[in-house]
């Protein structure tokens, strides 16, 4: 009987999974491996909410495979060392893996493809299993990649896509290849309190019910921070959960305004992770560097205490943060007011942000986090790299009636609309008996503060 290995990361699915197809294709029989990467817990990315989330999407994996006959076997320790341990034992001739694309992933798996020739065994990369368009795959004339978004999009718009792939009805996993027991949500300590559920049979049901009562109106209320209409797929992108092929193909079936409007976030998605496969050192280190000189000291450590613990006295940025403790998840309009208001506002190193941001996301990953916050703090692929959004207006937009603001920061759910923005302008008697903090900075004087920081970099 032969044998392949299929090493799940970031594509914990069965549906449109490439690698198992191939293996179940080329083997008799295949064992389903996932190993708990001891390198990635000392990096610092095995954060609770997504270790719990990942534990989720784990046993929905394991229980899928076992209607088909198979199982899950979970390892823990060096990944190179077990998936070779997992190889001899089971006698397999190759181990399917999807590609990834940071510098991590990449030289993990160059690791890994030496260790199992050393072996005689091959090790076969799949593309287009956690991204639409691979990295590479559209390229502009004269360079690697392409650093404006624009152009990007007009050629991944034109780049054909692979055929999604069925779930395999059989997944034959020999005897004798020894797991672990699988982790448990309820082991995991330092968890949101709403924290979503993970898993394959999660993510396809918010598919199915996003698209029955979300879909049509998502250009409309994407930015709308209290409707809360956003597809909240982000998490289930990033475990794999969910297949971004599928995706893309479903929504341009549908049409409309607003499954165009998706579409062109997943193709965001793409074009982040196409820059970070071009240039990994913008993981940490500036795209476009622009000399800035961030503030530290004890008054910027004041400000980014009271940034992360929302009580910067601006109620839409406090709104945001309290949330992204509570769920793990924040909006994306406010994604961009709390990071713009962090590197621009208090002049902060975006880097801080972004490190605070990766702890509590559990969608949370090197693409989309640091490039978003690159973006807006100017120094990444934002063709207007000065722009400061200011809180104030952007809240009266996207909040117009204080509802997300009265969610999440109670205290000011009792105000009037014309101050639960500005708390601040209320009479001198109702603002002395509120227990909500003073403007942490006069927005004025933050943006004169960032324009001269910045000038000087020059």
């Amino acid at each position: 009987m032969s044998v392949s290995v299929v090493l799940f990361t970031s594509d914990l699915r069965l549906h449109d999974h490439p690698p198992l197809r191939a293996a179940l294709a080329a083997a008799d029989e295949v064992v389903p491996l996932f190993v708990r990467d001891r390198a990635v817990e000392a990096a610092g990315f095995a954060t609770p909410n997504r270790t719990a989330f990942l534990a989720d999407c784990l046993a929905d994996l394991d229980a899928s495979l076992r209607e088909r006959g198979g199982r899950l076997v979970v390892r823990s320790g060096d990944l190179v060392a077990q998936v070779c341990g997992v190889a001899a034992e089971a006698d397999a001739d190759e181990v399917h893996l999807a590609a990834a694309h940071s510098a991590f992933a990449t030289r993990r798996e160059d690791l890994l493809r030496r260790a199992l020739a050393a072996d005689g065994r091959r090790l076969l990369v799949h593309d287009a299993v956690t991204v639409a368009v691979p990295p590479g795959e559209v390229t502009p004339a004269g360079s690697d990649h392409f650093a404006v978004f624009t152009p990007y999009h007009r050629r991944w718009a034109q780049a054909g896509l692979r055929a999604p792939l069925a779930a395999p009805r059989r997944v034959p996993v020999p005897d004798g290849v020894r797991g672990e027991r699988l982790p448990a949500r309820e082991d995991v300590t330092g968890v949101s309190p709403a924290l979503p559920a993970g898993g394959e049979s999660e993510g396809r049901k918010r598919v199915s019910a996003y698209w029955r009562t979300g879909l049509d109106a998502y250009d409309d209320t994407r930015d709308d921070l209290a409707a809360d209409a956003t597809s909240r797929l982000s998490a289930h992108l990033h475990f794999g959960t969910l297949p971004p092929v599928e995706l893309v193909q479903r929504a341009r079936r549908h049409g409309g305004p607003g499954a165009e409007a998706l579409v062109r976030q997943l193709a965001w998605r793409d074009f982040h992770r196409q820059v970070l496969a071009a240039r990994p050192a913008v993981a940490r280190a500036d795209y476009r560097t622009k000399g800035d000189r961030w503030r530290t000291g004890r008054a910027a450590r004041a400000d980014v205490e009271a940034w992360r613990e929302g009580r910067t006295g601006y109620p839409v940025i406090d709104a945001a943060m309290r949330q992204l403790r509570h769920e793990g998840w924040m909006h994306n309009r406010a994604r961009l007011l709390t990071a713009s208001f962090l590197a621009k506002t208090l002049y902060v190193d975006w880097r801080i942000g972004a490190e605070h941001f990766l702890y509590w996301l559990v969608d949370g990953d090197i693409a989309n986090n640091q490039l978003n916050w690159q973006w807006v703090a100017g120094t990444g692929t934002d063709t207007r790299p000065n722009r400061v959004l200011n809180p104030i207006a952007q809240a009266r937009r996207y909040d117009p009636d204080g509802g997300y603001v009265r969610r999440w920061v109670p205290e000011l759910a009792g105000l009037a609309d014309r101050f639960v923005h500005e708390p601040w302008k209320l009479p001198g008697a109702e603002r002395a008996a509120l227990d909500y903090p003073e403007p942490v900075i006069d927005l004025a004087e933050g943006v004169d503060r960032f324009r001269r920081g910045r000038d000087r970099g020059k």
